[in-house]
């Protein structure tokens, strides 16, 4: 795959059964080792803790999984994570989610594309991840009486996740690796995200 990575913290070896493991499990899995996977490998006790948490994320079913796809690239997207929004989009397609919206998500205000309750999702992950968050009560009022506490619990924390996961990749240099090249409509950008894009790459 063609990453543009820039790997701040030097790319490790994956050496060792550890290593040799990861390798196999993620080209399994995704088809390559995720760049992110040669920075956590310097530190394994933290590799390990985030692969077991991740693998927890995945069991959780209270929120429908197109809005929970819609609340991630819209925080990966308001961060400028290039490589969050590869992977993200890359995971829709493989969860066989409608790519004609998904697509759509870095530029969701101006498309047309998407249904109220979708519209207030995408609102409230932006509004998370902006610094300070910039939630307010009304938000979070709409969400619960469309749906429930449970799907809201979950939601907020997957827009924390998703913060947590493109901070870091951002903050590495991690950049898109090409795993949404399978994905049969390329991700809509807007003026920001192309700017941060110009800037990473140095142009």
């Amino acid at each position: 795959m063609p990453s543009t990575s820039r790997f701040r913290i030097p790319k490790a070896e994956l050496t060792g059964l550890y290593g040799a493991l990861l390798k196999r499990l993620a080209k399994r899995m995704v088809g390559d080792v995720p760049d992110n996977a040669y920075v956590y490998f310097h530190n394994k006790p933290v590799l390990k803790a985030v692969l077991g948490f991740e693998r927890k994320v995945d069991t959780w079913d209270a929120l429908d999984p197109t809005l929970k796809s819609y609340a991630q690239l819209a925080s990966a997207a308001t961060i400028g994570c290039s490589w969050c929004l590869d992977f993200g989009y890359f995971k829709a397609h493989n969860d066989k989610l409608d790519l004609a919206k998904i697509s759509q998500v870095p530029r969701w205000r101006e498309s047309d594309a998407f249904e109220p309750l979708e519209r207030d999702v995408l609102e409230y992950a932006e509004a998370m991840t902006a610094t300070p968050p910039t939630v307010t009560d009304w938000m979070v009022e709409k969400l619960l009486d469309q749906l429930g506490p449970a799907a809201v619990v979950e939601l907020t924390q997957m827009i924390a996740l998703e913060n947590m996961r493109s901070r870091f990749n951002s903050a590495a240099g991690l950049q898109s690796q090409g795993f949404s090249d399978v994905c049969e409509l390329p991700m809509a950008t807007t003026a920001t995200t192309r700017h941060l894009g110009a800037v990473r790459s140095g142009a």
